[in-house]
């Protein structure tokens, strides 16, 4: 196999990765932006931790670290219009890109909480690290609020309606033995 074959082979299994859908938004004196992202991610429980990936080239990048402050409003499957809007770089600059939906500003952040969306988190931006071709921005959870719905799901590449079906509690607490190469 070659390195190009590989690294299609090692892209194809990542994108095997279900993650739920977000738009991160930031405020900062009188400029507010909004961007999809599709990789946020719970990384501690106490302090209450958010991971954001953000590629490095992002216009946000800038304005995120002039506010130390932003929000991840996670989407839900209705929402999908909105996923295409926040990605589309033709959309209007500025607070003309939130004209057409309903927001409101939140308590800590000051960043849009979209109306509708599964959560809302208002995040203070503890760090920034850079990752390959994106940024891992670190957010400790400072306000949020939770809403009903069924996940907006990034899959092989493409959205999904996140169907949520519940385990009985003995199959998600059972143990596995995996086998195959590799395993023991």
């Amino acid at each position: 196999m070659t390195s190009a074959d590989l690294t299609v082979v090692l892209r194809q299994a990542v994108r095997r990765l279900a993650t739920s859908v977000a738009v991160l938004t930031v405020w900062h004196d009188d400029v507010a932006s909004g961007t999809t992202v599709s990789s946020v991610t719970a990384i501690s429980r106490d302090p209450l931790l958010i991971g954001v990936c953000l590629r490095a080239e992002s216009g946000l990048t800038e304005l995120l670290g002039a506010a130390q402050r932003f929000a991840v409003n996670v989407l839900s499957a209705r929402q999908s219009p909105l996923a295409g809007w926040f990605s589309d770089p033709a959309r209007p600059r500025g607070l003309d890109q939130f004209d057409h939906l309903e927001w409101e500003p939140d308590a800590f952040s000051g960043a849009p909480w979209i109306s509708g969306s599964l959560a809302s988190l208002g995040c203070h931006l503890t760090a920034t690290i850079p990752a390959g071709d994106h940024n891992l921005l670190l957010g400790k959870v400072v306000t949020a609020r939770s809403g009903e719905g069924t996940p907006l799901l990034h899959f092989t590449g493409r959205l999904h309606d996140g169907i949520l079906r519940i385990l009985p509690r003995e199959v998600t607490h059972s143990p596995v033995r995996a086998v195959g190469p590799g395993w023991s």
